[in-house]
């Protein structure tokens, strides 16, 4: 089987979809923008440091939603997908995608948002398989703001995929992968993949990258 994985964030879409999530339901009032901007900023930092408590991460980033309700949620993460999302979907990295899939490749989003926020961006790129941050739920359904399993998260992407592959009879020696990130927080999976590839990414990456003669990728300048 080939699997051709990616990253969302910064690799397929030029934005942090949980970040600005944030930043769209502080404009529709549903957070105090000074607090909120403050905390959202600083989580966001320590994404990019590799210091993120992806726990205590989720709690905040998914209150917004849990305090307003499912049905409210969901329609705001549709003008979501309409105003901030689909506008930021590039030519570029819906082809990079359909290459694949023509290919025959299995194509599988994995990342270290929550669910909520990403499966309908994973739709949106025609993608069916997607990893992301899963959400514990309550008797009615709806989510909890607590993680459900292992987080997508640095070496818990590595997690994550080994169990799907489990649950289809595979194992790492099964599969050639490549994998497709922007970030030093993937290097775990990064290398676990036969065709590892740096895309858009941030300073220590590129210079891993080059350092280990990884393909580099500048799908869209940010």
């Amino acid at each position: 089987m080939k699997l051709a994985l990616f990253d969302l964030d910064h690799t397929l879409l030029p934005i942090d979809s949980d970040h600005t999530w944030g930043e769209f339901t502080t404009e529709l009032g549903w957070n105090d923008p000074e607090h909120f901007r403050q905390r959202n900023d600083a989580f966001y930092a320590h994404y990019q440091a590799g210091t993120l408590d992806i726990h205590d991460y989720v709690r905040f980033a998914t209150r917004a939603a849990r305090e307003r309700g499912a049905t409210e949620a969901a329609h705001a993460h549709a003008r979501y997908m309409d105003e901030v999302i689909r506008p930021r979907i590039t030519p570029e990295a819906l082809a990079l995608v359909r290459s694949h899939q023509h290919a025959g490749d299995t194509v599988m989003i994995v990342t270290a948002t929550n669910e909520f926020v990403t499966r309908p961006i994973a739709q949106a790129f025609g993608v069916s398989e997607l990893i992301a941050v899963e959400l514990e739920r309550d008797a009615s359904g709806w989510i909890t703001g607590e993680i459900k399993g292992t987080p997508s998260f640095r070496e818990g992407k590595v997690t994550r995929v080994e169990h799907w592959l489990a649950d289809r009879g595979l194992g790492w020696t099964d599969v050639q992968m490549s994998f497709y990130s922007d970030s030093m927080n993937d290097l775990p999976l990064l290398e676990k993949a036969q065709h590892p590839v740096a895309t858009n990414p941030d300073k220590r990456l590129r210079q891993l990258a080059t350092e280990r003669g990884w393909r580099i990728l500048d799908l869209f300048q940010e």
